[in-house]
């Protein structure tokens, strides 16, 4: 099943975070989002025509995580935003962060 057709589940802690290859490997299904050197976060930058497109995104974003139960860090100002994700109760990436980041892709016309 594709990143984008899961559904985030409640992280309670006490799992491990992925390993470096395995949030490799879930990478490859979001390309546009960078993965970090300690493989404990995802992060992406957006570009839109003004503010007022900017403000959209991130509202839309807003709604996402609200109803996936899971929330990133924003940024935005004047056409722009930054979204980073990770599972703060496990220090690190979550199958959840990956499916989120594939959704939050969907926000995005092609």
């Amino acid at each position: 099943m594709a990143l984008n057709e899961k559904s985030c589940v409640p992280c309670r802690g006490g799992v491990a975070p992925l390993g470096m290859e395995e949030a490799r490997k879930l990478s490859l299904e979001i390309p546009k989002w960078s993965l970090s050197a300690d493989a404990k976060r995802l992060r992406r930058e957006f570009r839109f025509a003004d503010f007022a497109e900017a403000l959209a995104f991130v509202n839309g974003v807003g709604a996402l995580a609200e109803q996936e139960a899971h929330h990133p860090e924003i940024g935005f100002g004047w056409g722009h935003a930054e979204i980073e994700l990770w599972t703060h109760k496990i220090g690190g990436l979550h199958e959840n962060d990956f499916i989120l980041a594939a959704k939050i892709d969907g926000l995005l016309p092609d």
